[in-house]
């Protein structure tokens, strides 16, 4: 199958021409997409309970942080609960739903959350048994007990066996589902953390691939450290840089076009784990991370905007609606707009819709620059309660009637262009056949090809099948070829 490669001198002829695979789960960690990469860590990073076993009361952070611990509760809450910040093996440092950590003086203290940053006061080493209970002692040995005043102190005499004492908790975990870049590095150490990943997931072979099946464009998330390659800040480790001239140098090869993609801003800008965020918290409005961020556009920008294989730079991927205020979102991304223009006056510059609830015609509305500007839309047939009970006509007919409804909308409006940055052969229909599994994915590249910009699959490796790009091109459960709209002539008696 033949690729216009042409389209990328002719941005009037762009059109419904670029067809794009996501890289995803290789500059940028997603352990969902290779779960084995954290097979070797013990005592990761989690939120946790802790219960006096003496007291038979909860560790509380009173107004979720700011006073004194207490060791009150019945039941365990927000203010109960603690991100577990894993130091090394053994030693951990806990922060609170408001984002202050556990802290300690010395022996005889009374623990509070009160610290705004972690250092040595902030750091407790947990001791375990055989099952959920728990010493925690400060770094000088001495252990942690609730008190019958209903305090955590530091001052328990001597070393506590795994009866019923004073010093001794249950630690449960609540959760433990954050698997990115900081959980990795910070999970196996600096020099355990070199492993060979990068150097093996992604190699030139799959541009082979991608350029014989029709692809013309890859979408390549990376994360903020790459701008301070080869020794980013503690926890992160180099080779990122390395392996994006590497791509981009392949991509030029086969004459695939490149989107950079900043998918982990400094701070997290939605709390997950393709953020690279520490602990489900996003930090990035700040101003100080958002400096930062522009920071590592300029460099990326300085570096690739020259590059023949670039097509253009997307600013940050999927901010969230919840916790990024569009008052501060679209300032950065008119700020990171000029940032790329002053290298290239002919990149595209990708701005990413909120994910959430968030309308993509804010961005539409709000001025960003004056050419080569696209909007980058996700979607999913998963995420969301909407889609749980369709049947496969149902989720079919979805595309045709919604989707297709808002990139005609978009496509029609006087602003950028619309891309589908992210899409997958997947969704909520558990028993679906080969044939719904073609006629599905068939119905999004129809419906996507439309996209002014154009689209790309999410991902092109990837441990769930349906999701992978290469699995589904193989096997035969994604076919690219021109769709016939024989669904649309099929269902014109049921619209």
């Amino acid at each position: 199958m033949g690729i216009c490669i042409f389209t990328f001198l002719l941005p009037h002829l762009l059109h419904s021409t670029l067809r794009g695979v996501n890289l995803g789960g290789w500059l940028v960690i997603e352990g969902w997409i290779k779960p084995s990469l954290f097979d070797g860590i013990r005592n990761g990073d989690m939120l946790v309970q802790i219960k006096s076993v003496t007291l038979e009361k909860y560790v509380c952070a009173e107004s979720g942080g700011g006073t004194d611990v207490s060791v009150t509760r019945d039941v365990a809450s927000s203010w109960e609960t603690f991100s577990l910040w894993r130091v090394s093996e053994s030693e951990f440092q806990f922060r609170t739903s408001q984002g202050q950590f556990l802290t300690c003086d010395g022996e005889g203290c009374v623990v509070s959350a009160t610290a705004k940053s972690p250092s040595t006061p902030e750091t407790f080493e947990i001791e375990r048994n055989n099952d959920s209970r728990v010493h925690i002692k400060l770094k000088s040995g001495t252990y942690l007990q609730a008190t019958l005043g209903n305090q955590l102190t530091s001052d328990y005499p001597g070393m506590p066996g795994w009866d019923d004492n004073a010093a001794t908790f249950e630690m449960a975990i609540v959760a433990n589902n954050l698997h990115g870049d900081y959980q990795l590095a910070n999970g196996y150490g600096h020099e355990r953390a070199k492993e060979r990943h990068r150097n093996t997931f992604i190699t030139i072979e799959d541009f082979n691939f991608l350029y014989r099946h029709g692809i013309n464009t890859v979408r390549i998330p990376v994360g903020w450290w790459i701008a301070f390659d080869p020794d980013p800040p503690a926890p992160f480790i180099g080779g990122s840089l390395e392996a994006l001239d590497n791509a981009l140098s392949w991509a030029e090869a086969y004459n695939i076009k490149c989107i950079i993609d900043l998918h982990a801003a400094p701070g997290s800008q939605n709390g997950m784990e393709h953020s690279a965020s520490r602990d489900g918290t996003t930090d990035w409005p700040a101003s100080d991370y958002i400096s930062q961020t522009l920071d590592v556009i300029d460099f990326l920008a300085s570096r690739y905007a020259k590059h023949p294989a670039l097509l253009g730079i997307e600013l940050l991927n999927e901010p969230s609606a919840a916790t990024v205020p569009l008052d501060i979102l679209v300032p950065y991304y008119k700020q990171g707009y000029q940032i790329v223009r002053k290298y290239s006056p002919t990149a595209y510059v990708i701005v990413c819709q909120r994910i959430g609830n968030a309308d993509p015609l804010e961005l539409y509305q709000a001025n960003i620059g004056l050419h080569n500007i696209v909007v980058d839309l996700h979607y999913y047939n998963l995420f969301d309660t909407f889609f749980v009970n369709m049947s496969t006509v149902d989720n079919i007919l979805f595309i045709y009637k919604s989707r297709e409804a808002q990139l005609q909308a978009l496509n029609n409006a006087n602003g950028p262009l619309v891309f589908i940055g992210e899409w997958v052969n997947e969704w909520n229909v558990t028993s679906g056949t080969q044939k719904d599994y073609q006629d599905f994915g068939g119905a999004q590249l129809e419906v996507y090809n439309a996209a002014s910009f154009g689209w790309a699959y999410w991902t092109l490796k990837n441990d769930r099948k349906h999701w992978d790009f290469e699995w589904n091109i193989r096997n035969n459960y994604l076919q690219l070829v021109s769709f016939k709209k024989r669904w649309q002539v099929a269902f014109i008696n049921i619209l």
